[in-house]
């Protein structure tokens, strides 16, 4: 399963039109875009649940634990700046005089 910034180099072709078809022109946004936040809410499953391993005790591997955690805070700071990015060009788009 490809990560979550293949998955974004994906879009980027995408939404970048090209003469030749390509495996990604192929490709449904809306699809990658949930496959994309499936992921992300993955990640942040994995990442409550090792805090919760730490805050009872319960945790067998600090380090994994840490890399779970930070993992998590990564992915929802990406997540949060497409979104961001994504508002920001609808909102160019919507002041497009036609």
């Amino acid at each position: 399963m490809p990560s979550s910034i293949d998955k974004i180099s994906l879009l980027s072709k995408v939404a970048t039109p090209s003469v030749e078809k390509t495996e990604a022109s192929n490709t449904d946004f809306s699809k990658i875009l949930k496959e994309s936040l499936e992921e992300v809410n993955d990640v942040q499953i994995k990442g409550d649940r090792a805090m919760a391993d730490i805050a009872t005790g319960e945790v067998k591997d600090l380090h994994q634990a840490a890399i779970a955690i930070n993992k998590a805070e990564t992915s929802m700071k990406m997540m949060l700046e497409i979104r961001n990015k994504a508002l920001s060009a609808y909102k160019e788009i919507a002041r497009t005089q036609i």
